[in-house]
């Protein structure tokens, strides 16, 4: 129920949709009008019991790639697919450093209840980014996303266990298969590495596109002896058709 500093608040500081700029009659979370809360696809079963891909109909089970044993992780689910308004909230925060959807991609997680297909992990690692990016960027969005949408565990957030250790190319601007070698050996233990053996592992991204970025890393834990590692992305970036 609104306070009445709430219903002041939004007097005078009008709340609008962050996705198309309508005005809300309340500034609670997620601030999304009602459409474009309705254009919102969220990524819920029949989906891949390892990566979480999504499949048009039936039952959980493992896709092409995870039979095959592509994957270095044991579990990943995304909260979304990656399209407006969500993915515009993502970019703002990724390269202009607006944190005001943080609130709403929260809201998003707790109303799906996306943290019930996790165990509770040992350690979070944000994926890390190179120090030119960071220091050109200020930030690192996926230690952003930890700490706003994951309070429960943020304690357990660590930024000095992985490290990405060469600059690479932007992920957006290469294939799958040019993702993976632009990705080979990117990533290495820091100085808490020796923290990673018989633990299980939270790794948090924003999206996630082909899993090459969130598998090499997986593969550097696994082989520090991680016992369990799953990932955590807002959202998928899915090919057309791919949807039901």
């Amino acid at each position: 129920m609104p306070t009445l500093g709430g219903a002041l608040k939004d007097l005078l500081f009008p709340p609008h949709c962050l996705g198309c700029g309508h005005r809300l009659a309340a500034s609670r979370p997620p601030l999304l009008c009602p459409c474009c809360n309705a254009s919102l696809t969220f990524l819920r079963s029949p989906l891949c019991s390892c990566c979480g891909r999504p499949f048009a109909a039936g039952a959980d089970h493992l896709c092409g790639d995870c039979l095959a044993g592509h994957h270095a992780f044991d579990l990943a689910r995304s909260l979304l697919h990656y399209r407006p308004p969500v993915s515009n909230l993502i970019l703002a925060l990724k390269f202009t450093g607006n944190l005001n959807g943080l609130a709403t991609l929260r809201a998003l997680i707790e109303r799906e209840g996306l943290l019930a297909a996790f165990r509770e992990p040992d350690l979070v690692l944000p994926v890390p980014l190179h120090r030119d990016r960071l220091r050109a960027r200020g930030f690192n969005q996926a230690l952003v996303l930890a700490r706003e949408c994951l309070p429960q565990w943020r304690r357990k957030i660590a930024i000095d266990v992985l490290l990405r250790h060469r600059p690479a190319l932007p992920q957006s601007l290469l294939s799958g298969k040019e993702r993976r070698r632009n990705l080979s050996k990117a990533f290495s233990l820091g100085q808490s590495g020796d923290r990673v053996a018989g633990t299980k592992i939270l790794l948090i991204d924003d999206v996630y596109t082909t899993g090459s970025t969130v598998n090499e890393c997986s593969r550097v834990l696994r082989r520090a002896g991680a016992e369990r590692i799953e990932v955590l992305t807002v959202a998928r970036s899915l090919a057309p058709g791919i949807l039901p």
